[in-house]
């Protein structure tokens, strides 16, 4: 947390929408974050409805389909695994 507050990158919880896509964006470009990145709204509906706690990865293709869901993470997390969904929906 103190490196965070160095950083300049704590934010209280955002209580909107418009304050969610506010630090979403702050972490996004100060990350240089190069993907698309998806907010989950204020409801946390997405978090609900994919119960992603403890931790888990997703791959969501360009239909809306999950193509890779990790075991729970960090110790269930399986790059080789990421990497393959992924190269089976780019080629």
């Amino acid at each position: 947390m103190n490196s965070n507050i160095r950083e300049g990158v704590v934010f209280r919880t955002p209580r909107s929408d418009d304050e969610r896509f506010h630090v979403a964006g702050s972490c996004v470009r100060n990350l240089g974050i190069r993907y698309p990145a998806l907010i989950d709204g204020i409801d946390n509906a997405v978090e609900q409805a994919y119960t992603g706690w403890p931790d888990r990865l997703y791959l969501i293709d360009r239909g809306g389909r999950i193509v890779y869901k990790s075991e729970p993470g960090p110790f269930g997390f399986e790059p080789a695994q990421l990497e393959a969904a992924l190269q089976q929906i780019v080629n």
